[in-house]
C-alpha cells in the first residue's frame, strides 16, 4: 500500500484541521491537553458540535447517519483530533454497540437506538465483565429467565466504565445454564433507570471514579430488547469485541503522546543537556516510534482489507496487543523525563479549575494520572495473554 496521502487526502486533512480549530470549545481542549477531568457535560457538548457537521458516526453507513469515509479518511480524521487535544469518542454507543444492533438488531430496534445514540439522547456502558468472569467471558453467571414478556436478569457486572453517566447499558446474560459455555449466552439491552439496577464507583488507584459495579437484583427487560437470537450472544460479543480491540490500538493517541514526550524531553535537562539529545534515550524513543509507525500501517492495511463490510477478526487481538504495548511504553518513558516531577500530585489539580500550585511541575497532572490509568491497557477488553492464544488458533492454526 501507498503509505503517502494523496492530494485528495491531504486537501481532507486541512479540511480537518480547519474545523478543529474552529470547532473545539477552547476550554474543552485545554482540558484534555492538561489532563484534567472530562465531565459527561463536555463530552456530550463534543459529540453534538461532531453530530451537526455529520462527523459523529464516521464509520457507520452513510444511510444510517455515517461519514462515508474512506479507512484513510477516518485514520487522518483521528490523528488529527488526537493532536489538537480534543476529546477521544466514547465508543460504548457509536462503535461499539451501535454496529451489533445494525448487524443483529430488528429493524424496530435499528429505528429506535441508532438515532439516539447519534443525538446523544442515550449514553451507553458495557457489561461485560463480572467478578470471575473478566478474560474468561464466557463463564459469565449473571442469569435472564424468561417470564411471559420479559427477561428477570439477576448478577453482577464489573470494572464498568463510565457506568455513572450511563441511561442504557448492552450486557451478556445467561439464558441456558445448561448449554456449552458460549452457547448458553444472550445480548440483552437494559434500561439503566429500570428497578433493581445499582451502580457503586470504584475509585482506581490514582483517585478517580472511572469504573463501577453495576447490580442487577431481579431487573425486569422486555424480550423485544434482546438483539439477534436467544442463546446466540456469543456472536455478538466476538463481532463487537473486534471493533473494540482494534480501537484498542489507540494510534492516534499514541502518536500525540509521543510528540508531547519529544516536547518535554527536549527541555528537560541532565547534566545540562536536554534530555532528547542523550543517545540512549533516543535509541528508546526511536525504538517506540518505529513499532507505532508499524503498527499503524498494519491497522490501516487491516481495515482496508475489511471496508466493505467485514469485521477484522483475529488480526484485531494482534492490534490490541501491540497498541496496549506502545502507549503503556510512551507513559513510561514520559515518567523517566519528568523524574521526580511525574508524582505526586493532588486529586483536586485534575479539576480544570484548579488554580492553585502543583506539587510537581508545570506539566500538569497528566503523566501520573494516564501512567496509573495505562496499566490496565493489556488487561481490558480480553488480556494480552487471551489475545495470543486467540492468534495461535485462529492464525498460526496451533
Amino acid at each position: 500500500m501507498d503509505i503517502n496521502y494523496t492530494p485528495a487526502e491531504l486537501e481532507f486533512r486541512d479540511e480537518v484541521r480547519a474545523f478543529l480549530s474552529a470547532a473545539v470549545p477552547e476550554d474543552i481542549a485545554a482540558k484534555v491537553r492538561l489532563g484534567k477531568h472530562l465531565d459527561k457535560a463536555d463530552h456530550l457538548r463534543w459529540q453534538r458540535v461532531l453530530a451537526r457537521r455529520g462527523w459523529y458516526a464516521a464509520n457507520w453507513p452513510v444511510e444510517q447517519g455515517g461519514t462515508g469515509w474512506s479507512v484513510v479518511q477516518r485514520h487522518i480524521f483521528e490523528e488529527e483530533c488526537a493532536a489538537f487535544g480534543a476529546p477521544r469518542l466514547i465508543s460504548f454507543g457509536v462503535n461499539m454497540v451501535a454496529p451489533v444492533i445494525m448487524k443483529f438488531g430488528t429493524e424496530a430496534q435499528k429505528a429506535h437506538y441508532l438515532p439516539r445514540i447519534l443525538s446523544g439522547e442515550d449514553w451507553w456502558c458495557q457489561g461485560y465483565s463480572e467478578p470471575g468472569a473478566g478474560s474468561d467471558l464466557a463463564s459469565l453467571k449473571s442469569r435472564a429467565v424468561l417470564d411471559g414478556d420479559h427477561y428477570v436478569v439477576n448478577g453482577q457486572k464489573t470494572w464498568t466504565t463510565l457506568g455513572q453517566h450511563a441511561n442504557m447499558i448492552f450486557c451478556l446474560v445467561r439464558t441456558d445454564p445448561q448449554a456449552q459455555q458460549q452457547r448458553g449466552i444472550s445480548f440483552l439491552l437494559i434500561d439503566m433507570a429500570t428497578p433493581g439496577v445499582t451502580v457503586r464507583p470504584i475509585i482506581t488507584l490514582e483517585g478517580d471514579h472511572e469504573v463501577n459495579e453495576v447490580f442487577f437484583d431481579n431487573v425486569r427487560v422486555p424480550v423485544a430488547n434482546l438483539v439477534g437470537e436467544e442463546n446466540k450472544g456469543w456472536t455478538c460479543a466476538k463481532f463487537l469485541l473486534t471493533h473494540e480491540r482494534t480501537g484498542q490500538a489507540g494510534i492516534a493517541q499514541s502518536k500525540a503522546a509521543l510528540a508531547q514526550l519529544k516536547s518535554v524531553a527536549s527541555r528537560e535537562l541532565r547534566n545540562g543537556l536536554p534530555l532528547l539529545d542523550d543517545p540512549l534515550f533516543r535509541l528508546q524513543i526511536a525504538e517506540v516510534e518505529m513499532q507505532l509507525m508499524a503498527i499503524e500501517m498494519s491497522t490501516l492495511r487491516i481495515l482496508a482489507a475489511v471496508q466493505g463490510g467485514g469485521v477484522p477478526g483475529a488480526q484485531s487481538s494482534i492490534l490490541k496487543i501491540k497498541g496496549s504495548e506502545i502507549r503503556q511504553a510512551i507513559s513510561h518513558l514520559m515518567r523517566k523525563v519528568l523524574g521526580v516531577h511525574a508524582l505526586p500530585f493532588a486529586e483536586e489539580e485534575l479539576d480544570y479549575a484548579f488554580a492553585g500550585e502543583l506539587l510537581h511541575s508545570d506539566y500538569s497532572a497528566a503523566p501520573a494520572g494516564q501512567y496509573f490509568n495505562l496499566r490496565k491497557l493489556s488487561i481490558y477488553g480480553g488480556s494480552n495473554e487471551i489475545q495470543k492464544n486467540i492468534i495461535a488458533k485462529m492464525i498460526l492454526e496451533l
